[in-house]
């Protein structure tokens, strides 16, 4: 009878103990409404309408710590710079001292981006958090693009196709550095994940780099590649950030996204695939930008698979 005692109160804590582990991953969701782009509205909506949305509900619900839900915005002297890209430039400053006093206190940044021209800052803030000086950073960078275009090959002009390019040091020196990223990123530090649609001077340029790749049937299948890519950034850098582009999902689930590319993983198998990320203890934010928002989400299809996605981040940190 003793033992069988003793079975039943364990069994009767389990939910408890579950409980106690899921509330060690800390989370801090920041919102980003900047594009840096001159032929749409500088201030997105996007990041509030993911807010609004109940995503701090939705992971409080899950055990997760919150911090109170930081907003990227510029001092009025700042707002009248000259120049979106400046601008851009000076607002991902400040997403990288956010980041940066996040990750000090050991908090998991999830941006919610406007676009991907964001992932400069969030790197800048990831290499400033070291306590010993500047760290190496890996970046995961999960888009139906390579956004890997310098000005010198883009066919569309747009900046939203060159962040992964200027991250690493190949073009637009101003910008990364206003954006705190003091060290350009050495290519052999990024992972390419689910990119389909290259422009073909880009192509050229990812072709000459050493970036890594992971295909969507990596995502689909939970490879061992992307172990492997995983388990190669852990050991070449000392802190990881996973990127995603809303567009690199199947495009049923963003239907409102100007840029979708077809044969894209859903949203579950995207999640299940970020799980596995974030269960390596150097994976320290996650960034989803570009998410259609209002009337271009019609019945909230690409808000829950945003959503879908930070739960997944979520469930790897406390799987760790």
């Amino acid at each position: 009878m003793r033992k069988l005692g003793w079975s039943v109160l364990i069994l009767a804590l389990w939910p408890a103990v579950t409980q106690a582990q899921q509330q060690a991953a800390k989370v801090a969701l920041v919102k980003m409404p900047y594009t840096g782009s001159r032929n749409v509205a500088e201030i997105s909506s996007v990041p509030d309408y993911l807010e609004q949305g109940g995503v701090a509900n939705l992971l409080e619900g899950m055990g997760a710590t919150l911090e109170p839900v930081q907003e990227i915005r510029l001092t009025p002297d700042e707002e009248r710079e000259y120049g979106e890209w400046h601008r851009m430039g000076l607002a991902n400053g400040h997403l990288a001292e956010i980041v940066a006093r996040n990750t000090r206190e050991g908090h998991v940044s999830v941006g919610l981006l406007a676009n991907c021209t964001s992932v400069l800052g969030v790197l800048g803030g990831l290499q400033q958090a070291g306590a010993r000086g500047s760290q190496r950073v890996g970046l995961v960078f999960i888009d139906a693009h390579g956004d890997f275009n310098i000005p010198e090959t883009t066919l569309s002009g747009m900046l939203g196709g060159m962040p992964v390019a200027v991250s690493a040091g190949m073009a637009l020196t101003n910008l990364r550095l206003e954006s705190g990223l003091d060290q350009a990123l050495s290519t052999e530090h990024i992972v390419m994940a689910a990119v389909r649609d290259t422009d073909p001077l880009e192509q050229e340029l990812i072709e000459q780099s050493d970036i890594e790749m992971v295909s969507v049937d990596d995502i689909r299948s939970l490879s061992d590649n992307l172990h492997g890519q995983m388990r190669r950034l852990s050991r070449l850098t000392d802190v990881i950030y996973v990127h995603v582009d809303m567009d690199v999902l199947d495009p049923r689930e963003v239907a409102g996204h100007p840029l979708t590319v077809p044969n894209g993983p859903t949203s579950m198998e995207l999640a299940a695939a970020i799980t596995e990320m974030f269960k390596y203890e150097k994976v320290a934010a996650l960034g989803v930008a570009s998410t259609p928002a209002g009337e271009r989400d019609r019945g909230g299809a690409s808000r829950q698979a945003a959503y879908n996605l930070i739960q997944g981040a979520v469930r790897g940190v406390q799987s760790r």
